[in-house]
């Protein structure tokens, strides 16, 4: 009697472990179904990031630990494989270029009047002192060709409902083989970031301070980039102008371009 009261024991308990597993992972999966497409939603923030071509005015403003700079610089941007930069000031920097050429990156100073191929470890230094490396410069805009995308969930950035998506690198030779990027749900714009080495160790970090509506698309204007390794206050990263999708000469992305 006693046995046959145990086993009615056991089995109840059994049947409300199990009853309680299956609420578990109806819950979580009614939680995942309410998600969106990772792939998809990295999509849609490539769309308002990407253009064919771009002519952008750029502010950069540098808090270092003693003091403050502030650079301002043109830039010609045709799709992935083709930039040229140049600083219009302060004085000192004014003159200085940079073209980049698919997968080679050249610099020129006018202070010694000489072109330098920037490749290997010279990428990871930082670019005029700020906490953007010429690997920053250099890296592919469309996310989702370099990673494939997890949403892990949501989150609110000042006062904007995000996705939380987890990135992937898709090849072993990315800067950063892990990121995390907060997304706004209805503008589908970057609003945080976070890079990591393949450790896990948190390099660089991104806050939107301000977004735009640009010729039809939601740009980040204004962005504070952060060198988690370095100390200081940062690197701010401001568009005073941009246009999108124009003709820009065949010449400007020529190494003659460097030296005119």
């Amino acid at each position: 009697m006693i046995i046959s009261w145990q086993k009615e024991v056991t089995r109840r308990l059994l049947i409300f472990v199990e009853m309680a597993l299956i609420g578990i992972l109806a819950a979580k999966t009614e939680l995942f179904a309410a998600y969106p497409d990772g792939t998809v939603l990295l999509q849609r923030v490539d769309q308002n990031s990407v253009a064919k071509t771009q002519v952008v005015e750029i502010k950069m403003i540098i808090h270092g630990r003693r003091s403050d700079r502030t650079l301002k610089s043109r830039s010609f941007i045709e799709g992935q494989e083709r930039a040229f930069s140049e600083y219009t000031s302060p004085p000192r920097e004014q003159g200085t270029k940079m073209l980049k050429l698919g997968d080679q990156l050249w610099t020129f100073d006018p202070r010694t009047d000489r072109t330098i191929q920037i490749s290997g470890h010279l990428l990871r230094q930082s670019v005029m002192g700020s906490d953007l490396s010429y690997e920053d410069m250099m890296e592919d805009e469309r996310l989702s060709d370099n990673y494939s995308a997890t949403v892990a969930g949501s989150d609110t950035v000042e006062g904007r409902e995000c996705w939380i998506l987890e990135l992937r690198g898709k090849h072993t030779d990315l800067a950063y083989p892990k990121s995390k990027i907060w997304v706004d749900k209805e503008r589908y714009v970057a609003l945080k970031g976070e890079r990591f080495a393949k450790s896990g160790k948190l390099l660089k970090s991104m806050t939107a301070k301000r977004i735009d509506r640009l010729d039809g698309r939601w740009v980040a204007t204004w962005i504070l980039y952060k060198d988690e390794l370095k100390t200081g206050g940062g690197t701010e990263f401001i568009i005073e102008s941009a246009k999108y999708d124009i003709d820009i000469p065949e010449q400007v992305f020529s190494k003659a371009s460097l030296r005119r």
